[in-house]
């Protein structure tokens, strides 16, 4: 029998991250206090190893140049998903690591952030071949998903549908010679943003020291050398270990790695553009096995649709934005599937990141930057361990994988839920948004509102973010200024119209 897994509870003060407790954290690093570990990166990957190394006893410092999911980690799909293409291409480890990832963190690490979707692939006349390989890709990943012991009822069997609830799925379909659908199941993220912060807070709980506006200028056996952004001051830390868990910048601290980045673009349509579909369209690129387009609905009024899987050439972007021919690509390719094909104008929104994809270890070149493996590489460059490549689904394993190489205590982290994750208050008129976003922790976010109940309304019309949230990002999930609230903790930047229009609320809380 599994141990339940160890739950925080909601509130508790050392979860509590904000300007106050950065400048304390600050002086007593710049006060000499050294460190076992110290982690350079605020991604997915670097507050997964801090969440992992503060969790086994060892005194952990975490440095960010810019804020929390600033980098690749916020650019995602938003889904924790369980390998199915890497199956079809058969990186059988890859795509076994996944499901087995997806099971723990759907289960045990961030319930209160995960919830199903159903994948639709449309059969056309004329294409049931490629609909028959699409079941049996399915099927596979069922037997993967039973295997990795996910819970029962979280993720149903794939099937095939009949034409009327394909188009129920997804509404603008498009229905001539459709004959009805095979669907599959996976795992998606409320917000890949808000995982990382709940990570960062999570590790903070076990001890671990987060600082972000503070860029390692210069690293060396002894720990490091960082500048505080926030008023220009350097000072050393000093660790007996650091990781360089910079992602697609991991060069910049090692220049012996290697690596062959590639961007993968999304575009963001208003979700009543397609119907408001309960599921995510998937339309195989052409040409390409194993490839797809997926149109993947959020539950605030949105939908996401990429992506593309293009090399980088050049120097990468702190920001990176999807190209037009990114973004038209991705219109052509999913419009095939709809009754009206998309338009630029349908277009609110994109986003892109970079992938920190690892060369071969031979350095020779793999083919297209979509078939290069996404597992990760982990090197030693002295007392650096440098961390790249991976996925977001598998970053709790890349931490332990690395904590492993700095000591022998077993990892814990399986166990551990990150805060959020909890039972819910029975019978509470909290909006339904807040328990998806702060799980457990819902009721201490609404709470701000009862001294000002205008902190209950939205911080700006046809939006749904509350004030309240905003205050909440201050207080507690170290936002420091207007950028962080609106673009990580709440993620309005993902239409640039709803950012702008926020912009005076976020500002005013930044102020109070």
């Amino acid at each position: 029998m599994t141990a339940r897994p160890r739950l925080i509870p909601p509130g508790d003060p050392a979860t509590r991250l904000n300007a106050d407790r950065r400048a304390k954290d600050r002086d007593d690093l710049a006060g000499g206090e050294a460190v076992d570990v110290l982690v350079v990166g605020g991604g997915i990957t670097g507050t997964g190893v801090a969440l992992d190394a503060a969790s086994r006893g060892l005194s952990v410092a975490l440095v960010e140049s810019h804020d929390l999911a600033h980098g690749t980690s916020r650019w995602s799909s938003k889904l924790v998903h369980g390998g199915l293409r890497y199956l079809a291409k058969g990186d059988i480890g890859v795509a076994w690591e996944s499901a087995q990832e997806r099971s723990i963190i759907a289960s045990r690490v961030a319930p209160h952030l995960i919830h199903s979707i159903p994948q639709v692939v449309p059969v056309y006349s004329g294409n049931e071949a490629k609909a028959l390989l699409a079941r049996m890709g399915f099927a596979a990943g069922d037997a993967m998903r039973v295997a990795a012991r996910t819970p029962r009822g979280l993720l149903p069997s794939g099937r095939i549908v009949t034409r009327g609830l394909a188009q129920r799925l997804v509404p603008t379909i498009r229905t001539e010679g459709l004959r009805g659908a095979i669907v599959g199941w996976d795992c998606q993220l409320e917000d890949d943003a808000r995982l990382v912060v709940a990570i960062a807070r999570t590790a903070a709980k076990f001890g671990a020291r987060i600082l972000t506006r503070m860029r390692a200028v210069e690293v060396s056996d002894a720990g490091a050398i960082v500048e505080d952004t926030l008023d220009s001051g350097q000072f050393r830390i000093n660790a007996r270990t650091v990781v360089n868990a910079t992602g697609v910048w991991a060069g910049q601290l090692d220049p012996s790695i290697e690596l062959r980045p590639s961007l993968g673009s999304h575009i963001v349509v208003r979700s009543k553009t397609l119907g408001n579909p309960a599921g995510a369209l998937t339309v195989e690129v052409p040409g390409h096995f194993g490839r797809y387009v997926f149109v993947l609905p959020q539950r605030d009024g949105l939908c996401y649709i990429g992506l593309t899987d293009n090399p980088v050439e050049g120097g990468i972007p702190d920001v990176p934005v999807a190209p037009s021919s990114d973004i038209d690509w991705i219109i052509g390719i999913i419009s095939t599937a709809l009754e009206r094909p998309l338009t630029s104008n349908d277009v609110v929104g994109s986003f892109a990141g970079v992938r920190p994809l690892v060369v071969a270890q031979d350095g020779a070149p793999k083919g297209s930057s979509a078939d290069i493996s996404r597992r990760h590489a982990i090197r030693h460059s002295g007392s650096m361990i440098t961390v790249t490549g991976g996925k977001l689904t598998t970053y709790r394993k890349m931490a332990s994988d690395v904590v492993d190489q700095i000591t022998d205590s077993p990892c814990l982290t399986a166990g551990i839920s990150l805060v959020g994750a909890g039972p819910k208050v029975q019978g509470s008129s909290i909006p339904a948004r807040l328990w998806r976003r702060y799980g457990n922790e819902a009721p201490r976010v609404w709470a701000i509102g009862s001294k000002d109940p205008s902190l209950r309304e939205p911080v700006a019309d046809s939006v749904a973010v509350l004030g309240v949230e905003f205050a909440f990002g201050r207080d507690y999930e170290l936002a420091l200024n207007v950028d962080d609230l609106i673009h990580r903790r709440t993620r309005l930047g993902l239409v640039p119209a709803d950012a702008a229009a926020a912009v005076e609320a976020a500002e005013l809380a930044m102020r109070d």
